[in-house]
């Protein structure tokens, strides 16, 4: 009996861990197309791996966009047929132990060179669909204390404004 009950255990914890495994591959594959959609200025497509109340933070303090408002934001952009591409470097997704939201951290090759994005997923109607996205550029350790310098003038006026806003 003590044989069939490890057995049993073990047979669910595979299957378990591979369902986790196949929920990651689709995960990946949502990730892949939307930052695809992008590149190819796909807007239908790119907004479509998105929940309807999804948001999107870009790399400047004032871009923490609703859906609705990045939309206005991006359809410029994607109707020049140019709008952002991002290539991944590398990629970490976790998955909740119901399988319905999910999260993740990449590295990516952009324009701005390399990039961090992380964002969370939710599977609606049995889709995985993007639910938060936060894109933040990368500052080497070595290279702080300029560009805080640079970022100084810029941004001091921004946290007043912040600030005042409490």
């Amino acid at each position: 009996m003590k044989t069939y009950f490890i057995t049993l255990v073990a047979v669910f914890g595979f299957f378990s861990n591979s369902d986790t495994e196949q929920e990651k591959i689709e995960i990946d594959s949502v990730i892949n197309q939307w930052h695809k959609a992008a590149a190819e200025a796909n807007f239908d497509n790119y907004f479509g791996l998105m929940t309807d109340d999804a948001v999107f933070i870009g790399t400047d303090a004032s871009e923490n966009w609703n859906r609705k408002d990045f939309e206005a934001y991006s359809k410029p952009h994607f109707d020049k047929g140019r709008a952002w591409t991002f290539h991944k470097l590398e990629r970490t997704i976790y998955v909740d132990k119901n399988n319905k939201i999910a999260w993740f951290d990449e590295l990516l090759d952009t324009s701005f060179k390399i990039c961090r994005g992380s964002g969370v997923l939710e599977k609606v109607n049995g889709k995985w669909k993007i639910k938060h996205y936060v894109l933040s550029m990368t500052i080497p350790n070595e290279t702080s204390k300029e560009v805080i310098a640079i970022k100084d003038s810029i941004e001091t006026n921004y946290i007043q404004k912040l600030k005042s806003k409490k």
